[in-house]
Parts: C-alpha cells; sequence; structure tokens
C-alpha cells in the first residue's frame, strides 16, 4: 500500500465532447489533449461511446505519439467522448494508470478522467476492498470511479450526487455513460474547468486554449461544488451539498500550469502573470544592463518587467521547442537530462552584461542552479533571478508534485541562502501579497498553501508522513 500511496499524485488536463450526432468526436477531443499537452507528457487516452459501448486507446507518451500509425482513425464514429493527458510521480509511469478509467458497472458502460488529488484515497480504498471491490491500478481516479458505482443504484446522478461528498481533495472530472457527459469540480475549485459550445455540441475542459483549439466558444466556468450533466435534455446543473461560501483556486495554476492564453475563473492567465512581472520591478528591483525570461511561461513577465523598469529585454536562452516541460517529467534524472537539451544561452545577447533572469516559480532549485552557470559560462557579468511567486516553503498533497520537504530548495532558506545554492548575485520573489493582487482581477480566494502551509484540506495521517523533511 505504501508503494500505491507514493503514485497516486498527479496534475493533468482533461476534455470532454457531447456532440448532437453521431461523428468523429475522438478528433474533437484528439486536437483538445493537443492543446492541454503542456499539464501532462506522460500518457493519454480517447474514449468513446459507440452503440452501447465504450471504446478507448491509452498509451505512453505525447498526444500525437500516442495516436500515431491509425489508432485515432480506429476510434469508431459516436456521440461521446473523454480525454485525458497525465503526468505522474516516481513509480507510477505505467501505462495501467492512463486514463481515463474504463469499466462496466451498474450504469453500464462507464469512464472517468480526473484532473487533481485526494488526500483520503487509502481510507475509501481501503473500505472499498472491504466490500469486494476489485481494483486494477494504483491512482485515486479508479477509486473514485468505483465508489461512484457502487453507490449509484444504476443512476449515474444519484452516484456522483452521493459520492462526492466522501472526496476529500481537489478534483476536476469528466465522466461519461452511453447516453450522458457529466463534469464535476470539487467544492473548493481547486482545478479549474470549463464549459464550451460549438454549434450544437457541448465541451468540457480543463483550459478555455483547449475550447479555442477546437473551434468552440467559451461558456462557462464550471463553479466549485457543481456537478453539470449534459445530455438530450442539453445543460443542466446540480450543486453539492455544503459548499464552502469561499473557493480556493490553485494559485500555482496561474504562475506555472496554464496556457497564457487561457482564461480560468474570469481572471486571464496572460494578464496575471503581466502583473506579476510589473510588481516585480516595482518593489523587487536591481541595476542591470537586460531582462530576459526563463522561456516559455515566464516570457510574459519578463517583458512586463522590462517595460515597467525601463531595463531592455533581450533573450538570453534558447529553446528547443521539441523538448517537454521539466518539472513534469517524473523522475529527477529525466528533468536534469532533458534540460541539457533544452535550453542554450545566448551569448551574443549576454556576454559581459549585468543579466535579470525572470521565472516563474523554483521548485528544487536544480533547474535554476543550471541555467545560471549556463548563463555566467556564455559570459555573463552578473546574474540577478528575480521569481513570480513567493518561496515554495511547503510541499502539496493536492495535486502538484513536490510532495516532501526534501524536494524543495526554500523549505527552511530566506532569499540570501538560495542565491547561494543556486550560484545568482541576487534572487528576489514576489510576496504572498503581490502574487494575490496579480491575480486580483477574479475576485478569488486561492489555495496558497504551498507558500503559506495553510491547505482547505489538511492532510490525512498518512499524507502528513509523508510530507515531513527527510
Amino acid at each position: 500500500m505504501d508503494e500505491i500511496q507514493t503514485e497516486i499524485h498527479d496534475e493533468c488536463g482533461v476534455f470532454g465532447v457531447y456532440s448532437s450526432e453521431n461523428r468523429t468526436v475522438a478528433h474533437t477531443v484528439y486536437y483538445g489533449l493537443f492543446a492541454l499537452q503542456h499539464r501532462g507528457q506522460e500518457s493519454c487516452g480517447i474514449a468513446v461511446a459507440y452503440a452501447d459501448k465504450i471504446v478507448y486507446h491509452k498509451g505512453m507518451g505525447l498526444v500525437p505519439e500516442v495516436f500515431s500509425g491509425g489508432e485515432l482513425e480506429k476510434l469508431p464514429e459516436g456521440d461521446i467522448a473523454i480525454g485525458h493527458v497525465r503526468y505522474s510521480t516516481t513509480g507510477a509511469s505505467q501505462l495501467l494508470n492512463a486514463q481515463p478509467v474504463v469499466f462496466t458497472g451498474k450504469c453500464g458502460k462507464m469512464a472517468l478522467a480526473h484532473n487533481g488529488n485526494l488526500v483520503n484515497t487509502k481510507r475509501l480504498r481501503d473500505e472499498l476492498i472491504r466490500q469486494n471491490a476489485v481494483f486494477q491500478t494504483t491512482i485515486d481516479s479508479e477509486v473514485m470511479a468505483v465508489l461512484i458505482n457502487s453507490l449509484s443504484d444504476g443512476d449515474i446522478l444519484k452516484g456522483v450526487m452521493r459520492a462526492c461528498p466522501m472526496f476529500k481533495g481537489a478534483y476536476a472530472l469528466v465522466i461519461m455513460t452511453a447516453d450522458k457527459l457529466i463534469a464535476v469540480r470539487d467544492p473548493y475549485g481547486l482545478r479549474p474547468l470549463c464549459i464550451g459550445t460549438a454549434d450544437d455540441d457541448v465541451l468540457v475542459a480543463s483550459e478555455s486554449c483547449a475550447l479555442d483549439a477546437v473551434g468552440a466558444n467559451f461558456l462557462r466556468d464550471v463553479k466549485p461544488g457543481e456537478i453539470v450533466v449534459i445530455d438530450s435534455n442539453g445543460i443542466t446543473s446540480h450543486m453539492m451539498e455544503g459548499v464552502p461560501e469561499k473557493s480556493r483556486m490553485c494559485i500555482f495554476e496561474y504562475v506555472y500550469f496554464a496556457r497564457s492564453d487561457s482564461v480560468i475563473d474570469g481572471c486571464s492567465v496572460y494578464a496575471a502573470r503581466r502583473e506579476a512581472g510589473r510588481l516585480l520591478a516595482r518593489y523587487y528591483g536591481v541595476e542591470a544592463d537586460i531582462v530576459a525570461g526563463v522561456p516559455d511561461s515566464a516570457n510574459v513577465a519578463a517583458r512586463a518587467y522590462a517595460e515597467e523598469s525601463g531595463i531592455p529585454f533581450a533573450e538570453a536562452l534558447a529553446k528547443n521547442r521539441y523538448v517537454g516541460r521539466t518539472f513534469i517529467q517524473p523522475d529527477q534524472r529525466q528533468r536534469e537530462n532533458s534540460l541539457a537539451v533544452k535550453m542554450n544561452a545566448m551569448r551574443a545577447n549576454i556576454r559581459g552584461k549585468r543579466l535579470i533572469i525572470i521565472d516563474d516559480s523554483i521548485v528544487r532549485g536544480t533547474t535554476m542552479r543550471k541555467i545560471v552557470r549556463m548563463l555566467r559560462e556564455a559570459g555573463a557579468e552578473e546574474v540577478h533571478v528575480r521569481v513570480c511567486s513567493p518561496i515554495i516553503r511547503h510541499p502539496c498533497h493536492l495535486g502538484i508534485d513536490f510532495q516532501t520537504y526534501s524536494q524543495l530548495i526554500g523549505a527552511g532558506r530566506d532569499e540570501k541562502q538560495i542565491a547561494e545554492v543556486i550560484g545568482a548575485d541576487s534572487v528576489r520573489y514576489l510576496s504572498t501579497e503581490h502574487l494575490v493582487q496579480s491575480c486580483s482581477a477574479a475576485g478569488l480566494d486561492f489555495c496558497l498553501g504551498c507558500f503559506t502551509g495553510e491547505y482547505p484540506y489538511p492532510a490525512d495521517e498518512y499524507e502528513a508522513d509523508k510530507l515531513k523533511l527527510e
């Protein structure tokens, strides 16, 4: 069980479509997942409802890799489909853990895809096993699917309504039966989920950029604690009981995970990152010759820093566009190896210059340490690091892949000590107050647990033990 429980944390992307006609809905999901590829690069899958059956294909790798060789064309025409992109922690990089989870239950054929992480998976799983449930995977998503099915009495909505109050943690779900598409967001709204329309079709996605990719119009965000049912009767909404008055959207979505062209809960990710860059320049400035960003997620903030400070923007790092994001590689060795081919210093731009390098966050510190060394070797006279988020001092047990204090460079260190570790001339972080200010357009309350240690859901005994400093 210990091995199982170390494998359930993931940050993923989900997509679903309910079509008014029988057609190649798998193709729509494919392009939606392609737009969500930044949320997970380890595995992916698509499931299609077809003649009271669910046909699916899953595999390890990127979306175009998994669905190459005619695999996409093999999926039948249908009117409902869901898809999932995933990355996981060490040890869980297995095909059996790829989603969607597809099974036959009391409601017939079902499929479920999940973004987030539950904190009470072990308790739920143990109880279901006592009730003779059998599990095929090591992920919390299957626990959710089995519990929904067991409580459904043949009515999928009833199963979802009964099971959701028992889930503790972060979750955005898309669930498919032969005739329904259901979207669910946890009561705190920790993970994003939105709805769009294209002609008579209804689509659900982790981010609005995926709706744009398939030519859909953004309709609205799924509300925290809302269960949206999409079927032949249209779109109907049901609210869970006891939804908290204040939501707790994960602010790390705006810092790093989401694509800059997405809008989440009314707040433009692009605008939030621009404001973070302005605030960095206004309150955490330093004399320098050029400003540069760590591509790609920090470029927006870096340009805003340059505009606010009057220091010229220049590219300091060239990025190989065919290498995935280092933070979401499943183990540390892969993260470090991928960086070696991912970036190279722009020597002509930085030689002999005092450089400010902007990054969205520093988690483990290994990537930034290598970047600073690379910039110095390329001739940078000074390297000052400015970060568009506060120091990450605490692990996350709600779906982001830093699970112990020992993984965090910011655990127990101040800015001066972090600068020494990564080899920079100085390091300054945006304060928590300024980060919230940068996202204030949405008027939201946020989960800031990785910065403050205060979470909407406390960790259970197992999770709390795992978060300790190793």
